[in-house]
């Protein structure tokens, strides 16, 4: 198992805490380090600071030496495939291979109406995303492309540098939708993110993933399986509830529980949640069905002995 950390950067992520976030994954033997791509807060605290995408991507690339990195996820409805396309390369290049293009269909309706972007039903875009990553893996050929689709187009166009690999940038597709988001993980990604997903949905997402491999003549064993999580640790109850106190401040969803009714809400959501030996379970369930990455989705930003928990106390238990 590979451990990874994943920050929600629309929910006060700042340049100070995103390079101390940097430093402390490399320092602690974290594989990767993640990022969320939004505009605002999502939980509608409008105060919160949101850093910007590539440049914090970029700082990656430059202050971390190992870190694989990317965001988790970039939305079609606000991302143009040109945009993530070059970028992507540019930081392909910079981190010697590092990064990874995480993509997804978009989905928050306020944030869009926000900002003046539209939100389409599902299936339109499901059909956005298909056709922006044909878009993108033609301008990485290297050759002059052209491309006529309901929502892009391309005349003669040419893209250069391209990326390290002949096969593109390693490409994450996150989500769960059996009908067609697998489908394209299926066909396209290398790595399959679950999110927002309780163990006990799991083996039917993979199912549905393997049922559309074997339709496309894809080895499912060529897609390596992540899953994104929250976490909360504590070395014994009285210190699991101050930290689930601590997040409440942060979660709205969390407000007005009794820490005893948070940590089982949390419970309930699926997260890893207990002391050490408790969490370390928890993964190993997890590494059962086949997860070989867990981002770990830290809310708590200011909360680094949490992490250095986990470094200590349940990475070893996963070496190799």
């Amino acid at each position: 198992m590979r451990f990874g950390i994943m920050i929600e950067a629309q929910e006060d992520l700042t340049w100070e805490r995103w390079l101390q976030l940097i430093d402390l994954c490399e320092t602690l033997g974290f594989e990767s380090l993640w990022r969320s791509d939004h505009l605002t807060s999502v939980m509608g605290v409008a105060e919160r600071e949101t850093l910007a995408l590539w440049p914090s991507l970029t700082a990656v690339a430059l202050r971390s030496t190992r870190l694989i990195f990317g965001q988790l996820v970039s939305p079609l409805t606000f991302r143009h495939p040109v945009e993530l396309a070059q970028n992507a390369v540019a930081l392909d290049r910079l981190s010697e291979g590092r990064y990874r293009l995480g993509l997804g269909a978009g989905w928050n309706e306020r944030e869009h109406r926000a900002f003046g972007f539209s939100l389409p039903p599902v299936r339109e875009r499901m059909d956005r995303l298909e056709e922006a990553i044909a878009v993108i893996k033609l301008l990485w050929t290297g050759e002059p492309v052209s491309f006529s689709g309901r929502f892009y187009r391309l005349e003669e166009a040419e893209m250069h540098p391209t990326p390290l690999r002949p096969e593109g940038v390693p490409l994450v597709i996150g989500g769960g939708g059996e009908k067609r988001l697998l489908r394209i993980a299926a066909e396209h990604a290398s790595d399959w993110n679950a999110v927002s997903l309780h163990p006990d949905g799991y083996a039917a997402k993979v199912a549905a993933l393997e049922r559309h491999c074997a339709a496309v003549g894809r080895d499912p064993g060529e897609i390596s399986r992540s899953w994104m999580v929250g976490h909360l640790i504590g070395r014994d109850e009285r210190e699991l509830r101050e930290r689930a106190h601590r997040l409440q401040q942060i979660l709205v969803s969390l407000h007005g529980l009794s820490p005893d009714e948070a940590i089982a809400r949390l419970r309930e959501r699926g997260w890893l949640v207990g002391t050490p030996p408790e969490i370390i379970e928890q993964v190993r369930a997890r590494a059962a069905l086949g997860v070989s990455r867990l981002m770990l989705q830290t809310f708590d930003l200011d909360d680094l002995e949490s992490l250095g928990l986990i470094a200590t106390q349940i990475m070893p238990a996963f070496a190799d």
